[in-house]
């Protein structure tokens, strides 16, 4: 039997926490995955336009078998300088690949873009990701917020606001599937002139709304969104985290099956627009007993929790000026 976890969010998974930071002058933030150790980890890319750090170390063909922080961010290519931040943090504690007397953290990263949302982008010199970074590791915590924080502060979503959302699934007996993901797509999460979410199938215990569709909606599978086309200017980040134990190229596996939740709850998905990108995390606390078939299962239930993240995490957002919510239509 599968449950929702008891916080229904990535930190079900246990030995992971979240810190997030935001500014709300500039309209954008940072979200940071803080294991308590090395995990394992793989990455998918499938947006094409996607901004992302210290991916290639996460191939199965290279050394770096675990890492020791994620991070997704807002501010576009500027957003990368996070991840310096987090590394900080950590090589002060010691904790990182040890080379030789050198220690490196390893904390790949991946960017969204919110430059045109009406925030306050002239930073001059100083953008102010890294600080947003070191202040996000710092609050990592079990419980952390929805909606407009973290990385999900700057994010829309199609036409209204996107944000920071997560969800979590429990095998009785068995592991724990987990997801959270800052949602910043070009594409759609409700159904043409409905309110229903596209990910709607997949929603437990009302957690964001509770809408079906009307069965006339779904005659009409146009997309009516008019807005700027910006090349690579949206993109979903996300983590999904497992606490069974996986090598990277199943990771690998959990990563790719993962994107199939971003197609079940947005639509267009993968678009030149966005830089789609989802990392897979294994704790390696539970042993796979059949491990084809565990891997598989454990890779469909990220890809539940990611839709179901990706809903929640509109459903979260609140409006910011110019750009309504999800719960601004429901008034």
């Amino acid at each position: 039997m599968i449950r929702v976890g008891k916080r229904n969010s990535l930190t079900d998974v246990a030995g992971i926490k979240v810190g997030n930071a935001q500014d709300e002058e500039v309209i954008s933030g940072v979200t940071v995955v803080l294991p308590d150790g090395p995990v394992t980890a793989a990455v998918d890319v499938r947006g094409g336009g996607p901004g992302t750090r210290d991916t290639d170390a996460l191939d199965p063909t290279t050394l770096v078998e675990q890492v020791h922080g994620i991070v997704l961010s807002g501010g576009s290519a500027f957003g990368l300088e996070a991840a310096g931040g987090v590394m900080s943090f950590l090589a002060a504690q010691g904790r990182g690949f040890q080379i030789g007397d050198a220690v490196v953290p390893i904390v790949p990263s991946a960017v969204l873009f919110d430059l045109h949302n009406g925030g306050n982008k002239d930073w001059g010199e100083a953008p102010p990701y890294r600080q947003l970074a070191m202040q996000a590791v710092r609050d990592a915590a079990e419980d952390f917020a929805l909606g407009n924080h973290g990385a999900g502060c700057g994010a829309v979503a199609g036409a209204i606001k996107g944000g920071l959302g997560t969800a979590s699934a429990r095998i009785e007996g068995g592991a724990t599937v987990a997801a959270l993901v800052a949602v910043n797509c070009y594409g759609s999460t409700t159904m043409t002139g409905s309110q229903a979410f596209w990910a709607w199938p997949f929603e437990q215990e009302g957690e964001f709304g509770g809408k079906p569709p009307e069965a006339r909606v779904l005659s009409d599978l146009d997309y009516h969104y008019d807005g700027p086309a910006d090349l690579g200017g949206n993109t979903t980040i996300a983590v999904v985290a497992t606490d069974a134990v996986l090598t990277k190229a199943q990771a690998k596996r959990v990563a790719m099956m993962a994107h199939d939740g971003m197609a079940r709850a947005i639509r267009p998905i993968h678009t030149l627009l966005d830089g789609d990108t989802v990392f897979a995390l294994s704790t390696g606390q539970v042993p796979l007993v059949a491990p084809p078939l565990d891997v598989t299962k454990i890779g469909m239930l990220a890809a539940d929790c990611l839709s179901r993240a990706i809903a929640r995490g509109v459903y979260e957002a609140e409006a910011i000026k110019g750009l309504a919510s999800y719960r601004d239509g429901l008034s």
